[in-house]
């Protein structure tokens, strides 16, 4: 079984993450997509979240249009927080699964801040989506500089949809 990782915040989900999703299922002929709502992302500030339960209700309301993409707060369960202690227990916990991890443009720009992010390299494919056409600047990135060969970039048709623009719109942090 091959399975795609996309994981986040999903502060809040939105069309952008199910157009990411559905592209890697057909690309990369995955079996399904897990959506790994993070309780807490390492990198933000926990005031400016919205509620764990709320944002994978929400994840729900939005992955639920296919039945091949799952949402998971499975760090939860794993009582993980970094992405690298997460991949790690998902292989031991499905040893006969083969994870590839999906990430957006933005992701990509700042993965150098990640935990152990060279190890990541070692647990799954690394599969990288342009959301915003930053390619250029994506490509230029010190991750990608350093390990070309280990990360595929993926240049598919924009999908202006941003979780930091809804907030803004609507009010909601």
């Amino acid at each position: 079984m091959k399975i795609g990782l996309l994981g986040g915040s999903f502060n809040p989900a939105h069309v952008g993450h199910l157009y990411i999703s559905e592209i890697a299922l057909k690309k990369l002929k995955l079996d399904q997509v897990w959506w790994l709502v993070s309780p807490l992302n390492p990198l933000k500030k926990k005031e400016d979240m919205m509620d764990f339960t709320l944002r994978l209700d929400h994840a729900q309301a939005i992955a639920g249009r296919n039945p091949k993409i799952k949402v998971l707060g499975i760090e939860v369960e794993l009582g993980t927080r970094y992405t690298v202690d997460t991949i790690k227990r998902l292989k031991k916990k499905f040893p006969h699964v083969e994870f590839f991890w999906l990430m957006g443009t933005d992701n990509l720009l700042q993965f150098t801040r990640w935990k152990k992010w060279q190890h990541i390299l070692d647990l799954a494919e690394v599969h990288v989506f342009d959301r915003d056409d930053d390619f250029y600047r994506a490509t230029k990135s010190r991750a990608y500089l350093r390990y070309p060969n280990r990360i595929t970039y993926h240049k598919i048709r924009k999908n202006s949809a941003s979780s930091t623009e809804i907030r803004r719109l609507t009010k909601v942090k």
